[in-house]
């Protein structure tokens, strides 16, 4: 078996199956304290140790079967953190389980939890706390084996104040007074289909919910619900198309929740309930296809899952590919190829980033003494993406494609695995077309980096529009600025604006007359979508218009998705006019930002402790 280099934990040798979390968020020391009973299996004879992944994790004590046991941490690491090794006070036999029940506390800077004041939220009466266990991040809430080959069901119960509400990534259970405190409740969950530690979640806050589908509730601040539930509200047809897709939805329910601004990502696909950004909320449902997205992780991602975090596009490509098959079906075939080659264009964009060369643009990874973290991106999404889309046009078109997919999931659901696995099925799916895979460039797509060795066949209805009226702009001269009027965006949906940004970003900055002029004829400032508002703020930092800085800064700040506040911090450090306030700001902020964003913003500035 392929260790996994992002953990200790050595599944070959032990195997937990089941955890039994009780645990207390207390907000006066930012810590989750109580404890975790794991149901550990012995896979080979005499086994008398486990080894648990920890990172600035307390353990107070352990028992297996009910004996005290001895425990040790070994050696820190600088990100996997440090490794919990407990001794067995008997050995067990193979196939023999014991329960491992540790008694813990996370510490107040947890790389897992982001810990609100009251201030912080749009309430502003009570705190909130919220988990982001991807990559690697679970075992800074408690002990667990941290690798996405392990696969656990789980029972927890959670005490909270009682004015608030706990949510988790499983099933509602009830609730009930908490015995030793009048002042708290305790929720109770139940996830009986097993999962990865990296979908462990949990939220507290006062949430509010509303029902917009026979399976599904949004969950949000009460300032914000029925914008959500509006937003949201194509979340049955999206699950419905999906089943269709790729076969029944195991898990349930499926909630939403909208976090506060600084959750790092647009969506993460925890099961049972989704978390997503409230970037999201544009007023027009034009940003669903992230809800869509994280849908089809239920799928691609949940029930079958990378091995590693080097096989990440596994997750990522297919749920990429369901999503746009899922927007296909609502919208239109136009819609899927112009969504998919602005994916191609997004991947463009993040390898004139990152460089052509550096391995991190590899469709599967080395992350052997790299943090999961670091080497995040937007290539296991695009280039997976793309290497799919290249093979439904190569072996038939889209229904001969799906078909696949869905025998894929259906061969590897509650399974972990790696690119080998998936490629040897695709050979055996279409037996009678080896001839046909044997021609694709297998070595360029997987161990690569750069683009990929082969563009695939974009259908250019809906994207001409973009690439003319951004070809004008580029083109323009001085003289040809008085040509532009806002009747040039009359026909254009805020998906083709969008692209139209994202193109004039692939090419050398605009003169700061055009930009200007953008701004008399288009008014950008004035639109709130934050998909068009953060390319266009970008477009305005890189011609160098210094009114744009204050605007930039604000965006940067008042909300934390990684994928806009990384690159507008990192244009603002790259414009001499704006990086000192750049620095300045990021360091003000610095205290109530997730502290993977955090972490992230203080590395492409400079600025690690």
């Amino acid at each position: 078996a392929m260790a996994d280099p992002s953990s200790f934990a050595s599944p070959a040798c032990c195997l937990t199956r089941h955890f039994y979390l009780r645990c207390r968020a207390d907000f006066g020391a930012r810590a989750l304290r109580g404890t975790v009973a794991l149901t550990a299996r012995a896979e080979r004879e005499a086994l008398r140790c486990l080894v648990l992944d920890t990172r600035d994790v307390q353990v107070f004590k352990v028992t297996v079967n009910g004996q005290d046991a001895q425990f040790a941490f070994g050696k820190k690491h600088s990100f996997k953190g440090t490794p919990l090794e407990i001794t067995f006070p008997n050995e067990l036999r193979r196939g023999q389980e014991a329960i491992v029940e540790i008694s813990f506390e996370s510490s107040p800077q947890s790389s897992a939890l982001q810990w609100f004041t009251p201030e912080q939220t749009s309430g502003k009466k009570h705190p909130f706390l919220f988990s982001q266990c991807q990559a690697t991040h679970c075992r800074a809430i408690f002990p667990c084996q941290d690798t996405p080959a392990v696969k656990l069901t789980y029972y927890a119960e959670i005490s909270v104040p009682k004015e608030l509400v706990a949510l988790m990534s499983a099933n509602r259970d009830g609730e009930a007074p908490d015995p030793e405190d009048s002042t708290r409740k305790i929720y109770r969950f139940s996830q009986n289909v097993p999962i990865p530690c990296y979908l462990f979640a949990l939220v507290v806050g006062a949430l509010e919910s509303r029902k917009i589908g026979p399976r599904t509730l949004v969950w949000a601040e009460k300032e914000l619900v029925d914008k959500s539930a509006y937003e949201f509200s194509e979340a049955e047809a999206m699950l419905k198309t999906a089943e269709d897709l790729a076969g029944p939805y195991v898990w349930g329910q499926y909630d939403l929740l909208v976090l506060p601004p600084s959750f790092p990502y647009g969506g993460m696909e925890n099961p049972c309930l989704t978390f997503v950004t409230p970037t999201l909320l544009a007023g027009d449902r034009s940003l669903s296809n992230v809800i869509a997205h994280e849908i089809s992780h239920s799928w691609t991602g949940n029930l079958v899952t990378n091995k590693t975090w080097e096989h990440f596009w596994l997750n990522e490509g297919h749920t990429v590919y369901l999503e746009r098959r899922i927007g296909g079906r609502l919208f239109g075939e136009q819609f899927r190829h112009f969504q998919a080659l602005g994916g191609w264009r997004e991947l463009q964009n993040t390898i004139n980033t990152l460089g052509d060369k550096n391995p991190v643009t590899n469709l599967v990874i080395n992350l052997d003494e790299v943090d999961p973290v670091v080497a995040y991106s937007s290539v296991p999404y695009e280039k997976g993406f793309a290497l799919l889309f290249y093979l439904e046009q190569l072996l038939g078109g889209p229904d001969v494609f799906i078909g696949f997919l869905k025998a894929y999931v259906q061969q590897f659901a509650y399974k972990s695995i790696v690119t080998e696995d998936w490629k040897n099925f695709l050979y055996s799916y279409f037996k009678d077309k080896v001839d046909v895979l044997d021609k694709v460039d297998w070595n360029s797509w997987f161990h690569a980096p750069g683009m990929p060795p082969v563009k695939p066949t974009y259908d250019m209805t809906l994207s001409n529009a973009c690439v003319a009226l951004s070809q004008r702009w580029i083109q323009a001269k001085q003289s040809d600025l008085s040509s532009f009027s806002s009747a040039d965006l009359k026909e254009m949906s805020s998906h083709q604006l969008i692209e139209f940004l994202a193109l004039l970003l692939l090419e050398a900055p605009l003169p700061l007359s055009h930009v200007q002029r953008m701004q008399e004829v288009y008014d950008f400032n004035a639109i709130n979508n934050s998909e068009i508002r953060f390319r266009w703020l970008r477009l305005c930092i890189r011609s160098k218009w210094e009114e744009a800085i204050p605007l930039a800064l604000k965006m940067a700040t008042d909300q934390g998705r990684m994928k806009f506040t990384r690159p507008l911090f990192r244009d603002l450090y790259s414009f001499d006019k704006s990086r000192d306030l750049a620095v300045k700001t990021f360091l003000e902020h610095r205290a109530s930002m997730h502290p993977v964003t955090s972490m992230l913003v203080g590395k492409d500035l400079k600025q690690d402790q």
